[in-house]
């Protein structure tokens, strides 16, 4: 192969390898940044998240107050006819709804 004939493989090649060079270097350069931004997205809880989760434990604690309180009226019609059993589960749900109660705000109620 001859100079000028090198001399153009050489400039053809260039062209392609430099902009390939360039991402590169910009790829190198920026990815600490965004290991450290994504580290920092999965460590921290954004105030919505936060907000779904606390609604999500309060729709839960409202669901188990409302079962716990269908099962007492039922138990409650039980005692009333004389099972002895109905009467103390229902003394029990009454304990677990007044230690669940103070979590549930009162307009839920």
């Amino acid at each position: 192969m001859s100079n000028d004939a090198r001399i153009i493989a050489v400039c053809l090649l260039a062209v392609p390898l430099g902009g390939c060079i360039a991402r590169t270097a910009v790829a190198v350069v920026t990815a600490p940044v965004k290991v450290v931004s994504k580290g920092v997205d999965l460590a921290t809880t954004s105030q919505s998240e936060a907000d779904e989760k606390r609604g999500r434990a309060l729709r839960q604690r409202e669901e188990r107050l409302g079962q716990l309180e269908r099962m007492r009226e039922k138990h409650a019609v039980r005692c009333a006819q004389g099972d002895a059993q109905a009467c103390q589960r229902g003394d029990d749900i009454d304990r677990e709804i007044a230690i669940l109660l103070p979590s549930v705000p009162a307009q839920t109620r």
